[in-house]
Order: structure tokens, then C-alpha cells, then sequence
């Protein structure tokens, strides 16, 4: 399964005036595309620090200790702020708690949801561009490399390629112009023709010239639709019809109306034509189209495309892949030899930073020659580690000066401060903490960077026999098609209007044409946060994090709003991180379930294993204070506050809380006790010497109803 988004050892602290709040304590995980992983834990425990670092958006006091955040081979805390504005909102887009932190409560709802699509829509088409440009020329070098044919031939069959994509682009890019028009006209009409018939209609004569040529535009597109003429007729009709309005009433440009969006809405809903083949058939086959119906016409152009020209570029291009894939791990093969030999660097006593940054280049030149980048999925670990090496370098080095600094500093203010005590004051002042770079840490991070790269180029090899050359090369050339119509993909103000009323739609947002002009204020809690999923989707994002969306509202809207983000989910593949403080809401859509306190991750599994075999106190605290229809007990309160973290404790930080503690917990961080391949809990009564403690009677009892009631779901499913 695709890995999205990679967060490793993340470490995040903020300056107060009382000394450093350690908000985030080294917490690693990953989302894998169309999953929903849930983050759980009660206020300040770090899961929102976490949302906020991913997406970019950490308040200004905020320190990052440490760590990685992957995406797209990039470290997203290495990155610019140009950079993050490509990704923000576009790849990664993000719900609130409260809907009214996202909106403009002076701008109408239609131009919140437009503005983000026509700006991203543009920098897209760019981007679309360049991709298609640099693939297409990498593949074909590779292919010329790996003898697939003679050079004049291979360029001769990569130069039509990008013949017929030409075409394909203004084909499609008519089509696309003619669709838009229509659907706009379509969604136009329908308005028109409701408030005539309840005699509302206002700017009535500019409205129909103006459908009317949106129509005449839309024509275009139905070059393969036998209803164009009646179309093009009742267009006719349109100015006819407005001379008689005064004298005969509106009923004629009504039933005109009619028939246009009648046609129209027949028309929007059919197959779209295959654009690359036709392309094909237009530039390279000397007969005329045929005229046939569009799912027989793309048959017929597809079998041309495939005969003519695309089976024998799929086995070039497989050819070329192989190649350029066989390149890759022999070079790969050699960045394990260089690896191997200059990770000793960073073994030594005593550390040199020359020789450690002679090392990081030595070592990053092998590693990135290893990249075979023909792959369009990026190796996020060879592509980031560079950045994560060179990061726990400067770390370590600039730790050493900083942390001498920093003793100096303590020592001062607390000799003032003790001055003053002793002459009898009492200062209103308190001394700040030391803020210390853990030196041996960053030391055994450059280390591990260094071995999780061999290991990783290690399995990357080890699966060499598994792959499949003649379906990556299909896949690279749809890679390389879908890129060729983002560039024709254009989103103008009229086609962003229809998208977004389509939007609402998808949302829920009843009568959704007539509230596209409503200002924030005219919509129910519940509503404006649709409204808030909507603007998210705009730009179809790859990762959705949802921070805690339904907090603010009641149980009935916040089931539904539950039901609409699983069904998006389902829909558009989407990989989602929700955030919320109760284990109950994320119940039925989660796929893994991350239990946070304190800055730390202390239980992670599927949703089953954490709700049907929790591991960790704090997890067994969490389900029994979940509320439960089925339950008659009173609902118990987790005992105690969570620690300050401006002095967190030095053993499991739950400790204080805990019933089960052990004098262990007091003294030492519990590590990751492993209780499948996909379960783990950081927690002493995992150890093999703790003693035997079941969970408390209330989660037992829960547990049990659970599993109870899930059958009896099951054994109605299955009739």
C-alpha cells in the first residue's frame, strides 16, 4: 500500500515565560493512501501540535526539536513557505473545530469555495505541464539507453506521442470549454425558468442572451449528440421570445428554457470520448471519423490507438523502464558499499564535524544516484536523506556551543536569584529551566539515519524480482495522459460557480444554487462546517485532517458530518488524520487508532485491537469515560490533571493517574511493548516481570457489548 505521509520522531516545544513547554515527545507514524488514522487524547496532549506542524501552521514560539514529516519526497519542517503554499490547501487541506475560524464572515459563501479553485486551478495547470514535459523526455532517453530501438526511431515514436497529445490538449481542451459552457448554461437555464414561473425573474433579457450564448459555446460539444440542432433551434428562439415578453408573458421563454437545459442535462451525463485516441486517429489515420455513438467510437478509436501505436510504445517504455530500474539498483548496490564504509564517522567517541560533513556528501551523492527517477511515486527515504542527516549533524555541533551557553545562563540567573533569596527578598521572577539539546540523541540519530537508509535500499533490492515493467510502463503512460489534460484543465470564475454549487451538493447543503450567495451568518453550525469540508475539497486534496469537526456541535448533526467525511473518504480515496479527544466518534470510520498524552503516542493499533484489546491505562481510562447508550454505571472521570510539561515527569507520564503504576512508572519511560504486527503499547504492565492486570470491570463490560453487538450486526448482514 502507497505510504502518503511519514512522521518521524517528532519533537515540538514552545517558549513561555515560565520556561519550555514540551508539547510533542518524538512521536512516529505513517498514513498509507485511503486510510483514516484517528489521533485520541484529552486537551494539551499534542495531537493538534501534530495537525498544525503537518500542515505548516505552528504559532511563532513554537520549537522544533526534532524529527521528520515526509510528503512527496519532501521534509515538510525543511521546506519554505513558498513551498508549503504548493501543498497547503492543494495536497493537504485541513478542518477546524470551529467552521467560522475557516470562513470570512463578510464574503459570501460562493466566493470562499471559488477563489481557492481558480488560483489553485492555475498553478496545477503549470505544474501539469512541466511533469508531462520532463517525463516524457526522461523516458525517452531511457528507452534510446536501453536500445529499445534505433535513436532516430525511438524519438520518432516519443515526437508522436507528443504529436497526438497535442491534439489530444485541443480536443480536450475544446471539449472541456464547450462542457463548462454547458453546464453553466444548464445550471443557468434552470434558475431562469424557476423564477419565471413564480414571476421572480429579474435581469431576465441579459440572463437569456447570455445562456443563449453559453449554448451557442456548448455546441461544441455535442458534435457526436444527435440533439444539437433542436438545440441550436431553440437558441433561436431565445431572442424571439424576449420581444414578445411584455405583450405574451414570459411562457415562451420558459418552455425554450426547458428545452435547452432539457437537452443539456441529457447531454452533460454521457461518456466522455476517449480525446488521447481520437487525437491518435486525427493526426496519423487519413479516413474521417466515423459518426457512431461515444462508447462504440471510443471502442473503435481505442482499437486504432492500440494497433497503430500504443502496444509497441508500452513494450518500448517497459524497455526503457527496466532499464532505467536495473540502473537504479545497481546503483543502489554500490550507496550500501559507500554507506557501509563512512558510517563509522558517526560511531566514533568522539565526534569529528568535518569528517561528519565530508561523510553526509560522500554518502548523499551515492544515495541520491540510487534514485531511479523514472518512478513518479517518490522514494521518500532516499529523496529526504540528505536533509535528515545534515539536520542531526547541525543538531549535534550546534548543540555542543548552544548547550554551553545555555549552562552559563542558568548558572548566572540562578546565582541572582539565590543572591536575593538569601538577603531575604523573594523575587517575583522565576529561573528558566536549562533548554538543552540532547546531544547523545542526535548522536544516535545520525547513526540511525544512516542505517534506516541501508536498510531501506537493502528491502528495496530484496524485491527487485517483483516487479511488473509492462504494468508500471501502462501506468507511467496514464501517469503521463492525466497530466495532458491537467494542462487543458482550465478553471474559470463561470466553471468554479458549478463546481462549487456540485460541491454543496456532495456536502448536503439543500437548494444549494440559491445559498451559494448566502453569507456565513445565514447557515446552522452543522452547515457551515459542510461548507468548511467543501472549501477543503475544492482543490481534491491527497490527506484531509479533520481536528476535531464536530466538537462544537450537537450528536445528531455530528453523526452526520461523521457519515459525510466517511463517505468522501470512500469516494475520492482520500487519506485522512482525524483528530478528537473521544474514542466513541471514531469508532465506526477509523482504521488505526493512535492513543496520545503528554506529547507522546502511548498505544497504537488497528481500530479493533485498540477498541476490542487496549493495552495502556490511559487507553482503559479513555473508553471508560466514553458515553454509552447501553450503559446504566456512571461514567468515570479520569482521576487527576495531566503534568506540567514544562518539567515533564521523568517515568510514564500517566503515572500519577494510573492505579496499575508500578514504582518503575515513577522512575523510567515504559518503550514500545509489541502485541502484534500492527499493536503496540508503551506501558510496564507489558513487560514479561509485571504482574498480571486485567482491565477494569466497566471496559471488560464494554468490550464485551461491543463484540456482542458487532455479531449481531455481522448475522443480520449475512441474512
Amino acid at each position: 500500500m502507497e505510504t502518503k505521509l511519514q512522521v518521524r520522531d517528532l519533537k515540538i516545544s514552545f517558549r513561555t515565560t515560565n520556561g519550555k513547554v514540551q508539547a510533542v515527545r518524538n512521536i512516529s507514524f505513517d498514513l498509507a493512501k485511503g486510510e483514516t488514522i484517528a489521533i485520541v487524547g484529552e486537551s494539551g496532549s499534542g495531537k493538534s501540535v501534530t495537525s498544525k506542524a503537518i500542515l505548516g501552521i505552528l504559532a511563532n514560539n513554537s520549537i522544533i526539536e526534532g524529527g521528520e514529516i515526509i510528503y512527496d519526497g519532501k521534509d515538510l519542517l525543511k521546506i519554505s513557505e513558498d513551498e508549503f503554499h504548493k501543498i497547503r490547501g492543494d495536497k493537504i487541506a485541513m478542518i477546524f473545530q470551529d467552521p467560522m475560524s475557516s470562513l470570512n464572515p463578510i464574503v459570501k459563501i460562493g466566493r470562499q469555495l471559488t477563489e481557492a479553485m481558480i488560483l489553485k486551478g492555475k498553478a496545477r495547470q503549470k505544474e501539469s505541464r512541466n511533469t508531462f514535459n520532463r517525463f516524457l523526455k526522461m523516458l525517452e532517453e531511457r528507452m534510446i539507453a536501453a536500445g529499445a530501438g534505433a535513436p532516430a526511431e525511438v524519438k520518432d515514436k516519443c515526437n508522436n506521442f507528443d504529436k497526438f497529445e497535442r491534439k489530444h490538449l485541443e480536443l480536450e481542451g475544446a471539449y472541456n470549454r464547450a462542457f463548462d459552457a454547458a453546464t453553466e448554461a444548464l445550471g443557468d437555464a434552470d434558475a431562469l425558468a424557476f423564477e419565471l414561473s413564480h414571476g421572480a425573474g429579474r435581469d431576465v433579457a441579459y440572463r437569456a442572451k447570455r445562456i443563449a450564448s453559453l449554448c451557442q459555446t456548448s455546441i461544441q460539444r455535442y458534435v457526436v449528440h444527435e440533439k444539437a440542432a433542436d438545440l441550436g433551434n431553440l437558441i433561436k428562439e431565445i431572442p424571439a421570445q424576449l420581444g414578445k415578453l411584455k405583450k405574451e408573458g414570459s411562457k415562451g421563454l420558459e418552455t425554450a428554457l426547458a428545452g435547452a437545459a432539457e437537452i443539456l442535462r441529457e447531454a452533460v451525463s454521457f461518456e466522455k470520448p476517449n480525446f488521447l485516441a481520437m487525437g491518435y486517429y486525427q493526426t496519423f489515420c487519413k479516413e474521417p471519423m466515423p459518426e457512431l455513438p461515444v462508447k462504440e467510437l471510443n471502442a473503435f478509436l481505442l482499437k486504432e490507438l492500440d494497433e497503430g501505436f500504443m502496444r509497441d510504445f508500452v513494450a518500448n517504455a517497459e524497455t526503457g523502464l527496466r532499464y532505467s530500474a536495473d540502473e537504479a539498483f545497481a546503483k543502489k548496490a554500490a550507496a550500501l558499499k559507500v554507506l557501509a564504509d563512512n558510517r563509522h564517522v558517526f560511531e566514533a567517541a568522539e565526534l569529528n564535524e568535518k569528517e561528519c560533513l565530508a561523510a553526509h556528501k560522500t554518502m548523499v551523492a551515492a544515495v541520491e544516484a540510487g534514485i531511479d527517477r523514472m518512478e513518479y511515486v517518490k522514494d521518500n527515504r532516499a529523496y529526504t536523506f540528505s536533509s535528515v542527516l545534515k539536520n542531526n549533524i547541525n543538531r549535534y555541533f550546534g548543540g555542543i556551543e548552544k548547550n554551553e551557553k545555555e549552562e552559563k545562563r542558568f548558572a548566572k540567573q540562578s546565582a541572582r536569584y539565590d543572591a536575593l533569596v538569601k538577603r531575604g527578598k523573594e523575587p517575583e521572577w522565576h529561573v528558566v529551566p536549562k533548554s538543552l539539546i540532547d546531544l547523545e540523541k542526535a548522536k544516535v540519530d545520525m547513526l540511525r539515519a544512516v542505517d534506516d537508509m541501508i536498510a531501506h535500499y537493502e528491502a528495496v533490492i530484496a524485491k527487485k524480482g517483483e516487479r511488473n515493467y509492462q504494468k508500471e510502463a501502462v501506468a507511467l503512460i496514464d501517469f503521463l495522459k492525466e497530466n495532458a489534460s491537467g494542462i487543458v484543465n482550465k478553471v474559470t470564475p463561470g466553471i468554479a460557480k458549478e463546481r462549487a454549487i456540485k460541491l454543496m451538493d456532495e456536502v448536503g447543503i439543500p437548494d444549494a444554487r440559491k445559498r451559494y450567495n448566502q453569507y456565513p451568518f445565514e447557515f446552522s453550525g452543522g452547515m457551515r462546517q459542510r461548507i468548511v469540508i467543501a472549501i477543503a475539497l475544492a482543490a481534491n486534496p491527497d490527506i484531509l485532517i479533520c481536528d476535531e469537526p464536530t466538537t462544537a456541535l450537537d450528536v445528531t448533526i455530528q453523526a452526520q458530518i461523521l457519515e459525510l467525511i466517511q463517505n468522501l473518504k470512500k469516494q475520492r480515496n482520500l487519506s485522512v488524520i482525524f483528530i478528537t479527544h473521544d474514542l466513541g466518534v471514531v469508532a465506526n470510520m477509523a482504521d488505526r487508532i493512535a492513543v496520545m498524552y503528554a506529547g507522546k503516542i502511548v498505544e497504537c493499533g488497528s481500530a479493533e485491537e485498540v477498541f476490542y484489546s487496549p493495552a495502556h491505562p490511559y487507553t482503559w481510562a479513555l473508553l471508560s469515560s466514553m458515553p454509552d447508550l447501553d450503559s446504566k454505571d456512571k461514567l468515570e472521570a479520569i482521576p487527576g490533571t495531566p503534568p506540567d510539561m514544562i518539567y515533564p515527569p521523568v517515568g510514564d507520564a500517566f503515572a500519577e493517574r494510573n492505579r496499575y503504576a508500578m514504582q518503575i512508572d515513577f522512575e523510567q519511560q515504559p518503550p514500545e511493548f509489541k502485541i502484534t504486527d500492527t499493536h503496540w503499547a508503551a506501558t510496564w504492565l507489558l513487560h514479561p516481570d509485571a504482574p498480571k492486570v486485567e482491565p477494569p470491570k466497566t471496559v471488560t463490560e464494554r468490550i464485551a457489548k461491543m463484540k456482542e453487538r458487532m455479531a449481531e450486526m455481522e448475522e443480520e448482514a449475512n441474512g
